[in-house]
């Protein structure tokens, strides 16, 4: 017989009260008569559903031996419903005490709080993250709230040595719309400078005309992190007007929405590149990395800009880039862009203009406004992920742009200039260590050796002569 449910049960009962007799609604239904009877006499009480055992939720069991066995559930590593059977069997023996049954011993542990369990199997973090409320920030508004937050991929790529290591991810995301305002990549553990690029990334108009989110948050809400918590960028955010705050140290759930865009990408994009680490696989990559870091900076870029700022989202059931849209917001920027360049780009040692721009970089950089400072010291501060360009600032206030004209119309990474001086480097190496073996195998040289010299030049018993005086040459006409 399938289960009913209370109105289902009433339905029956009311279909008898309009003259259909219990027989036929047997066997149409297939609920025994008396069933139905017993069901007709509780309507008439106002209680249908059945009333509960008057013992139910007790036991039987000495209390002694409930309390005992409750502390064996709660022992780390816990124990087995098996195991605690057969331990509460003795110490029932031993009392004189009638033993409880095997399913006895499993509902006591089975009707432990979940609290104590998580609270004894995880301690005071895993009863927090599993049963303390969780204070969600919300937004009304694009912009209103940042987080910013960084995980280690799960994925392996070759650094500018050729050598496997795994990536490290800094993302700012929109808390209203969930879009991705920006990101950075490194294969160094996080740093204040890595923070500071993805957040000049996120405020800057993008160079994809498809990535629209840009401007200036209310709040930058990030963790407890050293990088988060530096001085530079605290500086960056007093200078911008942005508050930031910090979660609870330890407490990370109020990040959660920047966690599950993390989930997106290890389900959604990791597994399809090469060098991906499955979970449980120790971090052995199912196969060989064959990634640089700008190669996989490109894959990140797409799948961002193509396919998760453009498609709707669960929780708001709107596209972010759609939400973020919305309302015909408008962003709030800096009054200046070149204040974002001093403060969030990396600063480079300083160069000196000539006449022919500036060199960084083995490139060389120009711009007309250089003209006018040539012999001049500049600082130059950069995107190492782009070195189309560089901005060029003298006693700490913005001068221009300055670009290689071999590379305005391409992105150019520092890591990508890196490896292929590297692999110059190494060529040239290379064809030393050649050289130098051949020349360790060419005859010895002995145009000069004592071996050489006449026997009548060497004797010892003749005596070397003095070496010739040259006086003052005179001319006759002085």
């Amino acid at each position: 017989m399938a289960h009913l449910s209370d109105r289902q049960k009433a339905e029956l009962v009311r279909q008898h009260q309009d003259g259909v007799p219990w027989t036929r609604l047997a066997e149409h239904s297939g609920v025994a008569v008396r069933t139905l009877q017993r069901w007709a006499a509780r309507m008439e009480t106002g209680r249908l559903a059945r009333a509960p055992r008057s013992d139910k939720g007790s036991t039987r069991t000495a209390a002694e031996l409930v309390t005992a066995i409750e502390a064996l559930a709660v022992r780390r590593p816990a124990p087995t419903i098996a195991y605690i059977h057969r331990r509460i069997g003795d110490i029932a023996r031993d009392r004189g005490l009638p033993t409880p049954g095997y399913t006895t011993v499993r509902e006591i542990v089975h009707a432990l709080d979940p609290g104590l369990t998580a609270l004894a199997d995880g301690g005071d973090a895993a009863y927090r993250d599993k049963f303390e409320l969780v204070y969600r920030r919300s937004t009304s508004a694009p912009n209103e709230q940042w987080q910013m937050d960084h995980t280690l991929l799960d994925v392996m790529i070759l650094n500018d040595r050729q050598q496997p290591v795994r990536p490290w991810l800094t993302i700012v995301l929109d808390d209203y719309s969930r879009a991705i305002a920006g990101y950075a990549l490194g294969v160094s553990a996080p740093t204040a400078e890595h923070s500071a690029l993805a957040i000049h990334q996120a405020v800057a108009r993008k160079r994809n005309p498809k990535w629209v989110v840009s401007g200036l948050p209310d709040v930058l809400y990030s963790d407890h992190g050293s990088d988060f918590t530096s001085t530079r960028i605290e500086h960056v955010c007093l200078d911008l007007h942005v508050r930031l705050i910090h979660s609870r140290v330890g407490v990370p759930q109020g990040r959660g929405k920047i966690e599950r865009f993390y989930r997106t990408i290890t389900t959604e994009l990791l597994p399809h590149l090469p060098g991906f680490i499955p979970h449980g696989t120790g971090g052995s990559p199912v196969s060989e990395p064959t990634l640089t870091l700008h190669q996989l900076d490109d894959v990140l870029e797409r799948f961002i800009v193509n396919e998760y700022n453009e498609r709707p989202h669960s929780a708001t059931g709107a596209a972010p880039h759609t939400r973020w849209r919305s309302d015909s917001f408008i962003p709030r920027m800096p009054a200046h862009p070149e204040d974002i360049d001093s403060l969030l780009l990396t600063a480079a040692a300083t160069r000196r203009v000539q006449r022919d721009g500036i060199r960084f970089a083995s490139t060389r950089y120009i711009s007309p406004v250089l003209a006018a400072y040539v012999g001049e010291d500049v600082t130059v501060r950069y995107d190492p992920r782009d070195l189309g360009e560089v901005r060029v600032f003298h006693d700490n206030t913005f001068l221009c742009r300055a670009i290689a004209p071999e590379r305005s119309s391409e992105t150019v990474s520092f890591t990508d200039l890196q490896a292929a001086r590297n692999t110059q480097r190494r060529a040239l190496k290379q064809q030393l260590r050649e050289l130098t073996t051949h020349a360790g195998s060419l005859p010895e040289d002995t145009r000069h050796s004592p071996e050489a010299a006449p026997a009548t030049e060497s004797a010892p018993d003749r005596a070397a002569p003095p070496p010739a005086r040259h006086g003052l040459r005179t001319y006759a006409n002085d």
